[in-house]
């Protein structure tokens, strides 16, 4: 997918907004095993879902986890 297919167009706007969160377990213990990062997946689509972003990529491993969020440029930072 090229980069011209990923910047979305509005009426009067051009946008590419995403965000890299991490999220890390208090002192790095290892707790994340692979059921609980799928269910965190699957909360973490539905409430992307619920603010009008898409999950884009999401991994993680035994102490820390990744997401990277798409999200359109009516989303107000107040909202999160």
């Amino acid at each position: 997918m090229g980069k011209e297919e990923l910047i979305r167009v509005g009426r009067h706007a051009i946008w590419d907004c995403h965000a890299h969160l991490v999220f890390i377990t208090k002192y790095r213990r290892g707790v994340f095993t692979g059921a609980i990062l799928a269910d965190c997946e699957e909360v973490m689509r539905k409430v992307c879902a619920d603010f009008g972003c898409e999950l884009r990529e999401f991994n993680g491993e035994d102490d820390h986890v990744h997401l990277l969020v798409d999200f359109p440029a009516r989303c107000s930072c107040r909202s999160w």
